[in-house]
């Protein structure tokens, strides 16, 4: 497979991880992601957010959330963010410890 046919597919696979993330499943929360598995909506916004710096491309955080949401983030809240429990809370702490802190 060529360079660009792989970067290619990999943008797809992307894309279509944002939608199941973005439409498909909006019941999922954040914090269940991040707890179960290291990262959640908020790292992929992250890293879109800094990968366009890293290409000289001026984009804020809010930008880069607004980018991969489609919305604010105070719309995203209202729409489909539920509160999280005490025990929730208490495994966020572990989990952003872990793989958020660290890098």
């Amino acid at each position: 497979m060529d360079a660009q046919t792989q970067l290619e597919l990999e943008a797809a696979a992307f894309r279509r991880l944002r939608q199941h993330l973005m439409q498909d499943r909006t019941d999922v929360q954040n914090i269940d992601m991040m707890n179960l598995t290291g990262f959640c909506r908020n790292c992929l916004s992250r890293w879109y957010h800094e990968a366009a710096n890293e290409r000289g491309i001026d984009m804020t955080k809010d930008e880069g959330r607004e980018a991969f949401y489609g919305m604010s983030m105070a719309e995203w809240k209202a729409n489909f963010q539920t509160d999280a429990s005490g025990a929730q809370q208490e495994a966020f702490k572990t989990a952003f410890a872990e793989n958020v802190d660290k890098n």
